[in-house]
């Protein structure tokens, strides 16, 4: 098939190899311009990119979809099918008009739950037992568009934004491949709108921990963001990054946030309900470290987090 694919971060990338492995034509990559990143504010290009051009693929990265230039590409390349997986944008009903089998979208997440920019991190901040992949035909809406595909996986306790995030990539190109292979007669399913649930973009703030929730909820969180924005906590008015912890079922009667514990095991922490254990921390500044090694050359136990 001819197909113009759309993506821009790293969860993008397997469909994209499935699809130049499977000998598939693709007549185009749009990818989100280059923009700056880190602390030198040099311009950064997106994993998508730079795969592409490695493939030797035509790469567009076009400031908005609506502009007439960018429409004029999209026709003369004469897409199929246009695939889209993590672009960063929504697409207008002029480009979705285009390919004659319309634009497939890989999301992540069993849609109609977690529509929205964030689905990963919010089905481990909600306790959901399982997530996956669905492939959905294209609309006007915000991943409202009928299911093509739906792809499963249980959330395990050990599980990270990251680690999910690259279980659902691989999966997601797979369930696509298999969609192209059926079109046009693929079957599809309309969502049930009336199930929806938002996935709310992440923000840098909402990373702190509040030590008056529970155990269980605040290892969730240390799950949901990692890698990023990374869960934090203070301690003696510095910043501590939390990269790996765990609940701890244990009755406790201390103030939370108090540390009830800290030796070579890890710094165990009082909560609203329960006992959050830290496994891995990062000092402000420094690097990633065992909590154990944190605890060396201080002296933890009966202090507070803030």
């Amino acid at each position: 098939m001819r197909i113009a694919f759309a993506g821009t971060p790293r969860f993008a990338l397997p469909a994209l190899n499935v699809l130049v492995k499977a000998r598939h034509d693709i007549v185009g990559v749009w990818t989100q311009p280059d923009r700056p990143a880190g602390r030198g504010r040099k311009l950064s290009t997106s994993a998508v990119k730079q795969r592409a051009l490695e493939l030797r693929l035509p790469v567009h990265q076009p400031g908005t979809f609506k502009s007439v230039r960018t429409l004029a590409e999209i026709k003369t390349a004469a897409p199929d099918v246009m695939v889209v997986a993590a672009y960063g944008l929504l697409l207008p009903s002029a480009v979705l008009g285009i390919p004659r089998h319309g634009c497939l979208n890989i999301h992540a997440s069993l849609l109609p739950r977690w529509r929205g920019a964030a689905p990963i991190q919010r089905a481990i901040l909600a306790g959901d037992a399982e997530t996956g992949v669905t492939i959905m035909q294209m609309n006007s809406g915000l991943d409202t568009g009928d299911m093509l595909a739906v792809r499963r996986t249980k959330i395990h306790d050990t599980d990270t934004a990251q680690t999910l995030h690259d279980r659902l990539a691989l999966s997601g190109a797979d369930a696509m491949l298999e969609v192209l292979a059926q079109l046009p007669g693929v079957r599809h399913l309309p969502q049930d709108h009336t199930q929806a649930t938002y996935a709310a973009k992440l923000s840098r703030g909402e990373a702190a921990l509040d030590w008056t929730l529970s155990a269980v909820a605040l290892a969730r969180r240390v799950r949901a963001y990692n890698p990023w924005p990374v869960a934090y906590a203070r301690w003696q008015g510095k910043v501590l990054r939390i990269w790996r912890a765990w609940a701890v079922s244990t009755a406790v009667g201390a103030v939370s946030g108090t540390v009830i514990n800290a030796d070579r095991r890890g710094i165990d922490v009082a909560t609203g309900d329960g006992v959050l254990h830290i496994d891995k921390l990062q000092p402000a500044g420094g690097r990633i470290m065992s909590a154990a090694d944190f605890n060396n050359a201080r002296s933890l136990a009966g202090t507070r987090f803030d």
